[in-house]
């Protein structure tokens, strides 16, 4: 039996183990903030050069050294003003342009950290004058390192796994109160060692990471003032100093052999427990958006509640490995406690998924919903095998009343019948022998405790043994899904972000689509750059660039440029692009009808070679 359980829990940590490491791996975490609208608008033409680029989000977001990068049509990055927020919003953030900018067509690639402490990066592309071709990205030159990001999500997942672990040993020390805390003492310091490394790593990386460049930037002194004077790096220094300070606490008490009174240890239990969860809720999905003091109680309640539960289960299996004959009443203070840490994970976790969904449709349609279907699943199959826990341990509880009860009744004497003296002529009185047996019980004193509680049952310990490391096994599964929860762009955000993508300030964006071309002669690859301006139902412009093997511009003597529409048999339309000097263009052509359309491009480089290449092209209404 002993080593069924000793093989389930090794594969427990080891699936933990694999779990960390692939997500520690996987590709960066969305951030949390969405862009909400720019001005000018992406891909739009403007008659007049603008004085600002201005970004507004879904949340409040910081600004790092080089949050805006402005490049020209040849590729050469313009010198700007200071990048600051707009006055009174936080939300929105603004870099100033030079004061003369020519014709042509410009690229933005920008950088912020959200609200909670996730970077945010994207790109956008503005016209003075007319559309011409770019030779800049169109996506930001620095997004992230994948080191740096494998590395900070690592350390991210050992903080929360161990500070579930470390809180939810000193509720259970605390509250149910075993009979030793000597097994637990190994897991403890494990857990606060791990918490106070991870913690460590955060905060060294925590400039790197915002930045998106390499660990080896970390030790920089830069990198150390930048997350110093931010606020995700004042809540790690918080943490880093609560959990130093516990420490010292705990090591003083320990030298001087000095045992608190109850009372006193609960409430600084309770107060160091919730401190050092509001430097996580503080920082993450709660610290914005809707009700943010409501927002971080009751993420700060969750992550205890979460803490209590978990971390106390790991605390009762390695307890119940120990004192059988004293779990009983070990079991039933935990089994209230795990009672009210549901209860208050039930509350909040309502609270916060309704906070950050914003609607039902966003439980399927988003990645946040998704993910919190997921852990729905997992919590419900936490509760059932907690529900068989609850079980057993009545069980046990009864049969130890019941054990205690008929001990009780073995313990008292049974009356001794008096004797009865015959009254003699002398006053001689009986010998004590004779009143009372030799062999009969002495009699019970007043107030003698009764015999301790008998060891509960074998095969009900077993059987609550191994509900308990699977309830710790499915736990950590859901601690893993929450950590997931944190790092996904909430579903009200995503909405948001999704009604205004293809609207800014008013203007529709540009539909843009690049095919590549090959003729089979020598020089005859390269692409076709087509924007279809503004891509919906109605007249529109059609731009065509074409760029050689060596991608740079490539002038051809014949573009033809047609659509259609085949669901709905309209086509082919001819576009009928003319060239204007190397950038082919067709200033009024009308769509009449929403769909799918089949772009089609012949690219002719001389007499005998030509070709046609076709790509997919959403129009909507």
């Amino acid at each position: 039996m002993r080593d069924g359980i000793r093989w389930l829990r090794r594969l427990t940590l080891l699936g933990a183990g694999l779990l960390l490491v692939l997500l520690g791996a996987a590709a960066p975490a969305t951030a949390h903030a969405a862009l909400r609208e720019s001005d000018p608008g992406d891909g739009t033409v403007l008659r007049t050069a603008p004085r600002h680029v201005t970004l507004t989000f879904t949340e409040s977001v910081g600004l790092l050294t080089d949050s805006f990068r402005v490049y020209d049509p040849e590729n050469h990055r313009l010198r700007t003003g200071t990048a600051d927020h707009a006055p009174g919003r936080s939300d929105t953030a603004r870099v100033p342009l030079p004061a003369k900018l020519a014709t042509g067509t410009y690229t933005v690639a920008w950088r912020v950290v959200s609200a909670d402490s996730h970077p945010v990066s994207g790109a956008l592309t503005f016209s003075v004058g007319k559309r011409t071709a770019t030779a800049a990205s169109p996506v930001p030159d620095e997004t992230e390192n994948p080191a740096t990001t494998a590395l900070y999500n690592m350390a991210r997942y050992l903080a929360y796994l161990a500070v579930a672990l470390l809180l939810g040993i000193a509720a259970f020390v605390a509250y149910c109160r075993p009979p030793t805390a000597a097994p637990l003492r190994t897991p403890a310091l494990a857990a606060a060692w791990t918490l106070l490394a991870a913690t460590a790593a955060l905060l060294l990386l925590r400039s790197p990471y915002e930045q998106g460049t390499s660990p080896a930037d970390a030790l920089s002194v830069s990198s150390l003032t930048h997350t110093a004077t931010s606020r995700p790096g004042a809540l790690l220094l918080a943490r880093l100093a609560l959990l130093l300070l516990g420490g010292a606490v705990v090591a003083l008490l320990r030298a001087r052999r000095r045992r608190l009174p109850r009372r006193f240890t609960l409430a600084a239990t309770a107060l160091f427990s919730t401190a050092l969860a509001a430097t996580w809720s503080a920082a993450e999905h709660a610290s914005a958006g809707l009700q943010v003091p409501l927002a971080i109680t009751s993420a700060t309640l969750h992550l205890l509640a979460m803490a209590a539960w978990l971390g106390g289960l790991v605390a009762l299996l390695r307890t119940l490995r120990r004192l059988e004959s004293a779990a009983v009443p070990v079991l039933t203070r935990f089994s209230r406690m795990a009672l009210a840490s549901v209860t208050v994970l039930v509350l909040t976790g309502v609270y916060q998924s309704w906070r950050g969904l914003g609607s039902w449709q966003a439980l399927t349609d988003t990645t946040y919903g998704r993910t919190l279907l997921a852990k729905l699943a997992a919590v419900t199959a936490l509760l059932l095998v907690a529900a068989c826990s609850r079980t057993w341990t009545n069980r046990l509880t009864g049969a130890a009343r019941a054990a205690r009860a008929e001990t009780g009744r073995a313990a008292v004497p049974a009356r001794t019948p008096e004797v009865a003296t015959v009254p003699a002529r002398g006053p001689e009185p009986a010998p004590a022998s004779a009143a009372v047996p030799a062999d009969a019980p002495e009699p019970a004193t007043a107030g003698a405790s009764l015999p301790p509680t008998p060891p509960p049952p074998a095969a009900t310990f077993h059987l609550l043994r191994r509900s308990v490391l699977a309830e710790a096994a499915v736990g950590v599964l859901v601690l893993v899904l929450t950590t997931l929860l944190t790092s996904t762009l909430p579903g009200r955000a995503a909405t948001e972000a999704a009604q205004t993508d293809t609207v800014t300030t008013g203007i529709p964006t540009a539909s843009v689509t690049t095919v590549p071309f090959d003729t089979g002669a020598a020089g005859g690859t390269g692409k076709v750059q087509i924007t279809l301006d503004p891509g919906r139902v109605g007249r529109n412009s059609v731009q065509a660039v074409v760029y050689g093997p060596d991608g740079g511009l490539a002038a051809v003597p014949e573009l033809r440029v047609s659509f259609t529409l085949p669901a709905q048999r309209v086509g082919p339309l001819d576009t009928k692009v003319t060239d204007r000097g190397g950038y082919w263009v067709a200033d009024s052509f009308a769509l009449p009808i929403p769909g799918t359309w089949t772009l089609k491009v012949t690219v002719r480089i001389s007499d005998l070679d030509q070709v046609t290449v076709t790509a997919p092209v959403r129009v909507t209404k």
